[in-house]
């Protein structure tokens, strides 16, 4: 009886076949990391005028934990802005730091 060849999807070849998706990911992580810059940027130039609508705190902090942790620390010392709340100066740094060791974990299990 015949047997017929049949290939592992195994490293590279999983990726030739559905596309890699690190251009995807890249654009994303570009766009969340400026949109979280840019709403840094926003709400310390509202933070000056009186009795402006101001951007939630939550709001701050999630989109730093949707990708945008480099952009809202850069947004945070550029503009100087939340650094005197403790939870803003540890708390957003923290989620930098657990963001670069996922990518760092995700990048050493992809590629064994």
């Amino acid at each position: 009886m015949k047997t017929l060849f049949q290939p592992e999807a195994a490293g590279s070849t999983l990726w030739v076949l559905m596309g890699s998706p690190l251009p995807l990911l890249a654009g994303y992580l570009l766009l969340i990391n400026l949109w979280a810059f840019g709403l840094m940027g926003f709400d310390k130039s509202r933070a000056r005028r009186r009795g402006a609508r101001r951007i939630r705190e939550r709001t701050l902090f999630l989109s730093a934990l949707l990708g945008g942790g480099l952009g809202a620390v850069l947004g945070m010392w550029v503009f100087r802005h939340k650094t005197r709340h403790w939870y803003f100066v540890w708390g957003l740094p923290l989620i930098l730091l657990a963001q670069i060791a996922l990518a760092v974990w995700l990048a050493r299990w992809l590629t064994v």
